[in-house]
């Protein structure tokens, strides 16, 4: 190559500068860092709150998800994808197993990489944005000499964050995990819980640019099927020694996907794991911490009645927990008293509908509060139901996105008077988790994605429904008055 100085002489170079166009990722921890979806991590501050087993509940299920986890499959002979599928209906405590799972999994030194996606947290733990680059960030903490060849996949592609799944998956794990040959006899394991809700990403849900016109939008089928593929294919490489749990309702693209006779075994949370007894020994235990804290009979509540609690709530966690939080926070009376009321709230039918008792139990609390319709709408827009028309447009426009809102700004938005939101969700608070007046950052975060399950189903939610045509007028009401008023 010829240089540029070629034949020059006579000559001097003072104060001579080097610019390094292409400098090196000093700490590539710190560069993943801020691309992560903290909150998707199991002990990350946004899941404080979130459920894990009862003591000496679930055993059965721990016990036999943990032990594929240590011992893989009983016949090593067969070429089985290292994946176990965790399905059930909703509010059977999939994601307290999950969670307990964890636990036990980092305090034995085998917990590799968590995700918990969530259809109520941030948005990189609702979509698929932010998956690999959360699983590198991990894996570089476990694995010495790895964080190296991450910085340098990011120094050699500035766009790998990017890419899709596939590259990124090869980029950041899979060639790292070739170059420090991680290959070990010990067992590592990555639980992904709650993959159902990872909703469908687009390009803008991540760097903030904007191409929603220019390509067709994705589904959440197609990103959750994009996640399945590229966990099989990284399974099957050589270099992934670790085996992947994988959490989800039984959804079709899940059925379908798990239909095969590759994957380990799947494990479905039926009967055959006795959920009534799990559920007795939760039931016994908070309220057990009721009667101690309000100083009730010793008798209360008596068998009877645990054992109708225990049948209503049919094989659902998400029932007896919604009871316990409604007894420890409703404001309309004592313990006994409420308790009393959930034991005549029966629903209209339970033939074709297997959450009748929790449907009848939503519909109780809602009607609780001092307008139910409207405090359905308020519930609405927390979640970010989207209006339609110009207020659609503009809040498009200013890159709003209401269930990332903080409850200030959304009480700022739905009230008409000081103290409304009080007013409306004051009655709520067994439902939803809301932060104090005082709190200007943390946003609305619904207990249970079954909440809206229900509220978004005609036939379950009955006279609370809310058509389209309501909540757009209530929306574009309350936005056009925000607008007049220059707020």
């Amino acid at each position: 190559m010829t240089s540029y100085l070629s034949g020059a002489h006579n000559f001097s170079v003072n104060e001579l500068k080097v610019v390094n166009t292409n400098p090196p990722i000093v700490d590539p921890l710190n560069e993943l860092a801020s691309r992560i979806a903290a909150g998707a991590l199991h002990d990350s501050e946004e899941r404080c709150d979130a459920p894990k087993c009862h003591p000496e509940t679930r055993v059965a299920v721990q016990d036999e998800v943990y032990s594929w986890v240590v011992h893989g499959d009983p016949d090593p002979e067969q070429k089985i994808v290292n994946i176990k599928w965790v399905t059930g209906p909703a509010g059977t405590g999939k994601t307290a197993i999950m969670g307990s799972l964890a636990d036990t999994c980092k305090k034995n030194g085998v917990l590799v990489v968590t995700f918990f996606f969530s259809s109520s947290a941030s948005l990189q733990c609702r979509t698929k944005a932010a998956f690999i680059p959360t699983m590198a960030y991990q894996l570089a903490q476990c694995l010495p000499g790895l964080k190296d060849h991450v910085g340098q996949a990011m120094q050699d592609d500035p766009l790998l964050f990017k890419k899709n799944l596939r590259v990124q998956m090869e980029a950041f794990i899979l060639t790292p995990l070739r170059r420090i040959a991680a290959n070990s006899t010990q067992p590592g394991v990555v639980l992904i819980d709650g993959l159902d809700e990872c909703e469908a990403g687009q390009p803008s849900d991540f760097d903030g640019s904007s191409h929603r016109g220019s390509m067709a939008r994705r589904t959440k089928d197609q990103d959750q099927l994009e996640i399945l593929q590229v966990l099989r294919e990284a399974s099957l490489d050589p270099a992934f020694p670790f085996r992947i749990v994988i959490a989800s309702r039984p959804e079709r693209v899940f059925r379908q996907f798990f239909s095969g006779s590759l994957f380990a075994p799947s494990l479905v949370l039926d009967e055959k794991y006795n959920p009534d007894a799990d559920i007795a020994l939760f039931l016994q235990a908070k309220l057990s911490e009721i009667r101690r804290q309000y100083n009730l009979s010793p008798s209360w509540p008596s068998p009877e009645v645990l054992a109708i609690l225990i049948d209503q709530s049919s094989g659902q966690f998400i029932y007896a927990a919604t009871v316990i939080r409604y007894l420890t926070t409703s404001r309309q009376g004592n313990p006994h008293t409420l308790l009393d009321r959930v034991l005549k709230v029966k629903p209209t039918s339970s033939k074709t509908n297997p959450f009748s008792y929790l449907d009848a139990f939503y519909t109780h609390i809602l009607q609780s509060a001092p307008d139910p319709i409207l405090a359905v709408k308020w519930l609405w827009t927390i979640r970010g139901r989207s209006p339609a028309g110009y207020a659609l447009f503009i809040l498009t426009q200013m890159g709003v996105q209401l269930d990332m809102s903080p409850a200030f700004d959304i009480n700022m938005l739905l009230q008409v008077d000081d103290g409304d939101a009080e007013h409306v969700l004051g009655d709520l608070h067994s439902l939803i988790s809301i932060p104090p007046p005082n709190d200007l950052t943390s946003p609305y975060r619904p207990h249970h994605k079954s909440l809206m399950d229900f509220m978004g189903d005609e036939n379950r939610c009955g006279p609370l429904y809310v058509q389209d045509v309501h909540y757009n007028e209530f929306f574009c009401e309350r936005f056009s008055e925000i607008c007049i008023q220059g707020h």
